[in-house]
C-alpha cells in the first residue's frame, strides 16, 4: 500500500495507557509483567539502584527504602502514567501493613496520581476473592517467607502452610517444575488458595494448569500487580483460565 493512503487509511498509532512500574534491580521477567498488559497499556519500567547484597530480609529493606522508591516515582512521572505500581513483593511487606501503606503514601506524595504495590495487590485479590486462608510458595529464606506470613495474619489471612526454595539469588533462573513442586508441596486441603510469592519466579503459563489440578485460585506476585494496577484504570488484565481474571471485574476508573 503506497504511503499516502496507508496515512488515510489509519488514524495511529494507538494512544497508549500507562502503568509505571518500579522493578528491584534484579527483576528480569519483564516480559512476564507485559503478558498481563492488554493492547493499549504500555508499562514504563525503572529499578531500584543496585546493592551488593543477596536476597534476604536487609535487601528487601534496602529495596523499600522510601528515599529511593520517592526517586523512582518521579522518574516515571514524564510518559504520565495513570498508575505507578511497586512490583517488589518483599520490599513492600517486609514492613508490615504499615510499611506497605507508607510506601504507597511515598508514591503518592512523588506525583503519582495512583499508586499501588505487590503485597497490597495480594490483599486486595484475596479480599476480592473472598480468601481467608491460603497456602503460600516462596523461592526465599525462612526469614522472609516468615515476614510473608506476618503480613497476610495482619489483614486477618490465615497461612496454613508454606514452603520455600532458600534462595539467595537468581531466583528468575527457577524452573517451571520447581515452582510446580513447591506449590504442590505447600498445598493443603483447607488452603482456599495457592499463593505463588516473588515478582521474580516466572508463573505465568503455570497458573492456569496449577488452578486446575489444585481446584482452587492461584495468585502470583506479577499477576495480582498488573491485576490492581489495570483496575486503577478500569481496566481487565489479560490472563486466560486465570480466576482471579474470570471471577473479578474492573471497576469503572
Amino acid at each position: 500500500m503506497p504511503l499516502d493512503d496507508f496515512l488515510g487509511a489509519v488514524s495511529g498509532p494507538v494512544r497508549q495507557r500507562g502503568v509505571g512500574v518500579i522493578a528491584p534491580f534484579d527483576l528480569a521477567l519483564d516480559r512476564e509483567l507485559w503478558r498481563w498488559a492488554p493492547e493499549e497499556v504500555s508499562l514504563h519500567l525503572t529499578r531500584t539502584a543496585f546493592v551488593p547484597v543477596p536476597v534476604s530480609v536487609e535487601q528487601a529493606n534496602l529495596v523499600s527504602d522510601e528515599a529511593s522508591v520517592h526517586a523512582a516515582t518521579r522518574d516515571l512521572l514524564v510518559p504520565e502514567p495513570e498508575v505507578v505500581a511497586y512490583a517488589c513483593t518483599s520490599g513492600s511487606f517486609v514492613d508490615g501493613a504499615g510499611g506497605q501503606r507508607r510506601l504507597v503514601e511515598v508514591m503518592r506524595d512523588a506525583g503519582a496520581p495512583a499508586a499501588v504495590t505487590t503485597s497490597g495487590a495480594l490483599v486486595q485479590a484475596l479480599e476480592a476473592l473472598g480468601v481467608s486462608s491460603v497456602a503460600i510458595a516462596t523461592p526465599y529464606v525462612v526469614s522472609i517467607t516468615d515476614r510473608l506470613r506476618a503480613f497476610l495474619g495482619e489483614h486477618g489471612v490465615e497461612v496454613v502452610a508454606s514452603v520455600g526454595l532458600g534462595l539467595h539469588g537468581q531466583i528468575w533462573k527457577t524452573s517451571y517444575r520447581d515452582v510446580v513442586e513447591i506449590v504442590r508441596a505447600a498445598d493443603r486441603p483447607e488452603a482456599e488458595a495457592m499463593v505463588i510469592s516473588c515478582t521474580n519466579l516466572p508463573t505465568y503459563d503455570l497458573i492456569g494448569p496449577l488452578e486446575q489440578e489444585l481446584g482452587k485460585p492461584v495468585l502470583t506476585a506479577n499477576q495480582v500487580t498488573i491485576w490492581a494496577a489495570l483496575r486503577e484504570m478500569g481496566l481487565r488484565a489479560m490472563g486466560p483460565e486465570q480466576r482471579l481474571m474470570q471471577a473479578v471485574d474492573a471497576p469503572a476508573a
